[in-house]
């Protein structure tokens, strides 16, 4: 008898032996915090058996590809608990999520709050039952039979056109976590004591080992409806929604989180503090800004404006209609029609009395992007390259057909404001002026408070695009050399492009660690093409420009949504809509502030006094509540001395300032466009930190005395 040949494996970059039969899991005895592994670049179960030559990876339960197995694995937990408490429900999908997971069930009533507590209590004794995931390989028949009652499921397999074909991935929303890789497979939990399988579901994996390693870092959030593979014509599920986490801590973690974006939702501090609204009367997905919000709006453009102006770009203005010819050349119509509102068919001219058409009609679209437009003006006249590059700019209204369901406040609507570039240069240009559109847009975004950035390059969709395999590379590879050189980190997007051309996306990280894609810029070899733009090169040639598209904002509505929820509302002081309030500590001395107020409105700041018949402490709540940066306090001892008293947004005060320099003190902060919030000098704090008292001037006032008090 010999003993068994020993396997020769790579493991996490170290040379090791093993017996034949070992398995991933038995790598990793001492680590439970390994959940699953790279075999062969291959994401595999531990309970998968090697082979000689083998090259295994670890993959940690905090790692991405270890959350999202387990999160999957907490959503198979979450499944067999809703058939335990409802043995009716029919199956649907359940594939992780970001930061969580969900999935979809045929019941016949829907999901209570009390039945989800009644779930993570049952979820809660699946995980201690330290039940074991066990993979098996099924034929189509196999399936069909174990899944019979399971009529969702058995749509899948017919929808997957046999196994790896890759229909799937189309075919249904978030499917291919149910069937992929070349082959059907089932899951059983399988009860480690007895050996019996309890529940079981079709599915692609990976898992856990076992539930024992879903700890208890999960919670059921939500259920809600949802189509049958996303389909409005489908049959209404009933989805439940859920996250889950290495560790209670990271749960929590989580949770203070969503509390802090719900505190932060801009829907909500658009109401507060008075910014803007959406009328059931105009539409979905189509804001109104009121006149708070429309001050904040123009300070943004007019800051953007003049940015703009200083780096060379020209202003342009185009219409919010057009033939639809025009979208036909460009290939939006072929490309894009179901992101476009309906045509309107205008025009068309009918003898009176016969009816009979004397003139056709033409079918006119609402302008869903500004590039087609920006075109027709480059090519009004002829071109020089002594012109280039031409950059054209402009706040373009354009509209997009979006589903009522993705639709969300100002971050998602129909009716959008862009600030959109065009750029239009040789190919000798063309790096240096990526480079420089680049460098543009992180400058400005930083000038806004966004400070943390990362791009993302979004390469070629095989099945959606114009021109030629070279041209793309050529764009693809200039793109990459110049994300590349700026030094940020660089994230892969897999087919993401546009039809025409590649494009950076730069994502900006905001104040509590969310990403948001802002500005994107896009290199176009293609519509100047269709639009048979020209210029005479030096050498008296007629050449084809490059075509730059860059959306700094994305759009004015959505990046104000996002600043909204960046600064929590509480918006730079020169964003701000009243930058500066003055409140009285009596009504003797509203005339004294109302002086003081027009000395600062001569300087251009925004400012109101506070003349309501509100007590003193209740308008100190109010501006606090309004996130006013600059509070200006005022009673008998300032009157006298010619000075006031600031309260700032942190608490702290600087008292007995006079007027004058408390005027230089805002205007300098407002013109320095400074996105720290202002505070009390360093000098005014008490040694001991304990808090400051109201200002000695107000402290006359029994009313000043009873804010301190409150």
């Amino acid at each position: 008898m010999t003993d068994a040949p020993d396997l020769r494996l790579t493991v996490d970059g170290e040379t090791r032996t093993a017996e034949s039969g070992t398995t991933a899991a038995q790598l990793y005895t001492e680590q439970r915090d390994v959940v699953v592994a790279h075999v062969n670049g291959v994401l595999k179960d531990l309970s998968t058996e090697l082979r000689d030559g083998d090259v295994v990876e670890r993959v940690l339960v905090s790692d991405p590809e270890g959350l999202e197995v387990l999160r999957h694995s907490t959503a198979h937990v979450m499944a067999q608990a809703v058939q335990e408490l409802r043995p009716d429900a029919k199956l649907g999908i359940g594939p992780y999520i970001t930061d969580g997971f969900y999935f979809d069930f045929d019941v016949a009533e829907p999901f209570t709050p009390e039945d989800l507590k009644k779930l993570e209590k049952s979820m809660l004794k699946i995980v201690n039952r330290n039940q074991v995931f066990r993979r098996r390989t099924v034929t189509e028949d196999e399936a069909r039979a174990e899944l019979a009652d399971e009529p969702y499921k058995l749509e899948l397999v017919d929808l997957a056109g046999g196994p790896g074909s890759g229909a799937m991935e189309e075919s249904a929303e978030g499917a291919s976590v149910e069937v992929g890789a070349g082959e059907l497979t089932v899951y059983d939990n399988v009860d480690r004591k007895t050996g019996d399988v309890v529940w079981r579901d079709l599915c692609r994996g990976p898992h856990l080992p076992d539930t024992k390693h879903i700890g208890n870092g999960y919670a059921l959030l939500r259920s809600a409806a949802a189509y049958w593979r996303g389909d409005q014509r489908n049959k209404q599920l009933q989805r439940i929604y859920g996250t889950a986490w290495p560790s209670k801590d990271e749960l929590k973690a989580y949770r203070d989180r969503l509390a802090e974006a719900e505190r932060r939702d801009h829907r909500k501090l658009g109401v507060e503090l008075d910014l803007f609204s959406f009328p059931d009367e105009l539409g979905s997905g189509l804001p109104v800004f009121h006149p708070k919000g429309g001050i904040i709006r123009k300070e943004m453009e007019d800051y953007s404006r003049e940015r703009h102006a200083r780096a060379g770009y020209e202003f342009v203005y185009t219409p919010h209609i057009t033939k639809g010819h025009l979208y036909e050349v460009s290939g939006h119509l072929d490309w894009y029609r179901d992101g476009m509102f309906p045509p309107m068919h205008v025009d068309e001219e009918r003898d009176p009395e016969t009816g009979e058409l004397t003139k056709p009609g033409q079918d006119y679209y609402l302008k869903p992007m500004n590039c087609p437009m920006h075109n027709l003006i480059y090519r009004s006249r002829g071109r020089s390259y002594r012109e280039l590059p031409l950059r054209l700019f402009e706040f373009g209204a354009v509209y997009r057909y979006e589903k009522s369901g993705v639709i969300h406040g100002l971050t998602r609507v129909r009716g959008m404001t862009q600030d959109d570039a065009h750029i239009y240069c040789t190919r000798e240009q063309m790096k240096s002026e990526l480079t420089g559109t680049l460098n543009f847009v992180l400058s400005l975004l930083k000038d806004y408070g966004m400070e943390d950035f990362y791009l993302e390059l979004s390469t070629k969709d095989p099945e959606k695009f114009v021109g030629s395999d070279e041209i793309w590379d050529e764009a693809t590879r200039t793109l990459r050399e110049v994300a590349e050189d700026s030094g940020l980190e660089l994230v892969p997007d897999p087919a993401g492009a546009a039809f025409y051309g590649p494009k950076i996306s730069v994502q900006a990280r905001d104040a509590i660690g969310r990403t948001w894609q802002m500005s994107t810029i896009q290199l176009d070899f293609n519509l100047p093409e269709r639009f048979d733009l020209e210029y005479q090169a030096s050498d008296g040639t007629r050449q084809r420009p490059v075509m730059i598209h860059r959306a700094l904002f994305g759009s004015v509505e959505r990046f104000m949504g996002v600043l909204t929820e960046h600064y929590a509302g509480a918006f730079p002081a020169w964003l701000a809509p009243v930058q500066v309030r003055a409140i009285p500590v009596a009504e003797a001395f509203n005339d004294y502030l109302d002086e003081f107020a027009q000395s600062l409105r001569e300087r251009g700041i925004r400012v109101e006094v506070d003349t309501s018949s509100d007590r003193f402490p209740k308008k100190i709540r109010t501006a606090a509540k309004d996130k006013i940066p600059f509070v200006v306090i005022a009673g008998g001892d300032d009157a006298e001395a010619g000075t006031v008293s600031f309260r700032f947004r942190d608490g702290s005060q600087y008292n007995g300032v006079s007027q004058a320099d408390a005027v230089e003190l805002v205007t300098r902060h407002v013109a320095r466009r400074e996105n720290a919030d202002p505070t009390a000098p360093v000098a005014e704090v008490p040694a001991t930190g304990a808090p400051l008292e109201e200002p000695a001037a107000a402290a006359s006032s029994g009313e000043a005395q009873d804010s301190v008090r409150s």
